[in-house]
């Protein structure tokens, strides 16, 4: 085989002279072409007016670096109107005018600065025989030419961060191809408006719920549709069910505090039954929320007129109160809660301690206790002593409660919550079904998040707004929270579940983007993180 072919030195070179040293290979190289192109006018010209020798790196062979004397010649441009009279062979198969090392070497150099950039990749070559320091390569990569974006029909946008939760960036990608087509340098509306503008073809922008790429896509692409990303609203609506969870936790394990508390003193009194009365019934208990509504409306009206200035002498007179309540109430900073009732004596009284002592020993038959009772002379009836019981067994079921809802925090309740129902442990299910139970408002949010996964799933953009109507209709502040948040972007968000369009190969894009920022150190600059983006091996 001819070493010429074996090199790839390209057609119409020769190898003619080979030099080995102890840790480098030099090939004299020969052209034997008969003519050459001008350069300036591409007229061939054959007049020979000198050689020269050009010394050139090439790729190292087995671990030795190589250097190409290349034996170059000169002629005469014979055209009479070229400006050129004198001009040197080109070699453009082998190595670009002017350079000191082979074109395959210098894309060579390239690709080790894209895949480990400057430093590491001047200690990378040196191991693959490769001489150069970390500025060539650096240099090399941003040489590589990088080429326009023609056309993109649907985007996808971003941001990243170069100094996390300080300072960012903007990555766009077409989703089409799933290439990153350019890196912005920071997040701000009117840079990725001015880039959207310069692309009048774009018809569809996958983003998160952030303001500032809505802002853009409406001033920079007003005729694309906007896509909201469904793991973007589905992270908004666990965020909001954390919320709503916590809240209702912390008050489920309030009251059951305070329902210890009250059996811990009745057991304490030794069968005392000042504190114990029977469960108010339903008129009663409407009784007692008109009046703390009363109440709450009245101290708004002192709040009011506080912040209008009016004295505490001057509401107290406008109230039909005395001045000192108006004063206790502002001091407390909260409406006054309606006081219980007082305790009044029963025939049941004297009987409660044997009643308490009974339900300890586990007899929780109401028929069977009151007749215990009238065999000992209880002179009332079966009802009032279901309604004594009343108490205790409120007291039975919330602590059954309490065994199994402090185990879990708001976050692990999030988890159940979100996740489909097929897909969960029987274990899982079985704390799922604790937590519906323990409160209406959790059986209620559990309905309307699994609902809204559903119409996400199955893309069911259609039903958003009658799902909206009902989170309203729910009185869950934490989800009305949420739905307020969509409406103000509903078109995206009905977009987001309706379209396949997502951004997840943005996503993809933003964890590699974050890769090669640590490669880098963080140190380079952004022209040099942009070039190795976009380059991709």
């Amino acid at each position: 085989m001819n070493m010429s072919q074996l090199l790839s030195l390209g057609d119409g070179l020769e190898l003619t002279h080979l030099e080995r040293g102890d840790d480098h290979l030099r090939l004299h190289v020969t052209s034997t072409s008969s003519s050459c192109s001008c350069p300036v006018c591409g007229q061939p010209a054959t007049r020979l007016h000198s050689r020269y020798r050009r010394v050139v790196k090439d790729l190292p062979c087995a671990g030795q670096q190589v250097q190409l004397i290349l034996h170059v010649r000169k002629f005469f441009c014979d055209t009479a109107v070229c400006e050129r009279k004198i001009f040197a062979e080109r070699l453009p198969q082998l190595v670009a005018p002017w350079a000191q090392m082979t074109t395959r070497l210098c894309e060579a150099i390239a690709t080790i600065g894209l895949a480990t950039c400057g430093r590491l990749g001047a200690r990378l070559a040196s191991h693959l025989g490769v001489a150069t320091s970390w500025m060539t390569v650096v240099r090399r990569v941003m040489a590589l030419p990088t080429t326009p974006v023609e056309d993109v029909s649907c985007l996808g946008i971003d941001d990243f961060s170069f100094r996390r939760g300080r300072t960012f960036g903007t990555v766009l990608v077409d989703l089409a191809t799933h290439h990153v087509i350019d890196l912005l340098p920071d997040r701000q509306t009117e840079t990725a408006a001015a880039w959207m503008r310069a692309h009048k073809e774009i018809t569809h922008i996958s983003r998160d719920r952030g303001a500032e790429y809505a802002s853009a896509a409406s001033r920079g692409a007003p005729q694309a549709v906007q896509v909201a990303d469904r793991f973007h609203v589905a992270k908004n609506l666990s965020e909001a069910v954390a919320e709503l969870l916590a809240r209702v936790l912390t008050e489920l394990k309030d009251s059951q505090r305070e329902e210890a508390a009250s059996a811990s003193q009745r057991q304490d009194t030794g069968g005392r039954v000042e504190e114990w009365r029977p469960a108010p019934g339903e008129h009663v208990q409407r009784a007692i929320s008109k009046h703390r509504a009363e109440r709450e409306t009245r101290y708004q009206q002192v709040e009011d007129w506080l912040k209008q200035g009016l004295t505490c002498q001057e509401i107290a007179h406008r109230l039909g109160v005395s001045e000192r309540t108006v004063r206790r109430w502002c001091k407390r900073g909260v409406a006054p809660d309606v006081r219980p009732r007082r305790k009044r004596e029963s025939d049941f009284d004297i009987y409660a301690p044997y009643v308490l002592q009974r339900w300890k020993q586990g007899e929780h038959n109401g028929t069977r206790l009151w007749q215990e009772m009238v065999s000992q002379g209880y002179p009332g009836s079966q009802r009032m002593v279901y309604r004594f019981l009343k108490t205790l067994k409120m007291h039975k079921d919330v602590s059954a409660q309490e065994q199994c809802l402090p185990h879990f925090s708001s976050t692990t309740a999030v988890s159940l919550f979100m996740r489909h129902p097929d897909k969960l442990e029987e274990l899982e299910q079985d704390h799922l079904i604790a937590f519906r139970q323990a409160a209406s408002s959790l059986e209620t949010t559990y309905q309307l998040v699994q609902d809204f996964l559903l119409m996400m799933r199955q893309r069911e953009g259609e039903r958003l707004a009658a799902w909206l109507v009902q989170v309203h209709e729910s009185n869950l502040p934490e989800l009305e929270s949420f739905a307020s948040g969509v409406e103000q972007d509903k078109d995206a968000v009905q977009a987001g579940l309706t379209l396949a369009i997502n951004n997840d190969q943005v996503e993809g894009q933003v964890t590699r983007i974050k890769l090669i920022k640590r490669m880098m150190y963080g140190r380079a600059g952004f022209a040099l993180l942009r070039q190795r983006v976009l380059h991709r091996i």
